[in-house]
């Protein structure tokens, strides 16, 4: 299972990167359009890129969440593995709730969406929409792991 997770981790990397580099191409249209006169103005480019921007986001956070660098403060000084993992498993309940949170209401904001269209490009709204269970999904798979990991170390503690 782990296996599997570390290799929804790599895609997800894989995906930030390209919806960065494809958010790029309609923001230049849109630039390119309003200072020449060479490109007509696109008026899709837009909401093209306020949904690469919504993905971009929205995996971004799931990858964050895995390299624990989301939900991140840096209150205490450097403790004891043992106390870190302790940390870390009551700040992932929080996340937890965040998680179910959007796994549940995200499964019905999709499903409000299922049927919608945008109104410039024509796309299916639930491409969009679907980030948000997503993102709540991934979310638990992390916390899933992360809290495997930190079990190990407390347990590891103790045995010693």
């Amino acid at each position: 299972m782990s296996r599997l997770i570390d290799a929804w981790y790599k895609l997800l990397n894989v995906l930030i990167v390209l919806t960065v580099v494809i958010l790029i191409i309609p923001v230049m249209l849109q630039i390119l359009s309003r200072f020449t006169g060479f490109i007509p103005r696109y008026i899709w480019t837009e909401e093209m890129a306020r949904f690469f921007f919504i993905w971009m986001v929205m995996l971004g956070a799931m990858v964050a969440a895995r390299d624990g660098t989301h939900f991140d403060v840096d209150v205490w000084p450097d403790l004891k593995p043992r106390a870190n993992a302790l940390l870390r498993l009551v700040s992932s309940l929080f996340m937890l709730l965040t998680a179910i949170v959007f796994l549940w209401w995200g499964v019905q904001f999709t499903s409000f969406g299922w049927y919608q269209t945008s109104e410039i490009a024509d796309l299916p709204m639930w491409l969009i929409f679907i980030a948000w269970p997503l993102l709540g999904a991934t979310w638990l798979l992390f916390i899933w792991q992360g809290w495997v990991r930190d079990v190990r170390v407390l347990k590891e503690e103790q045995a010693s």
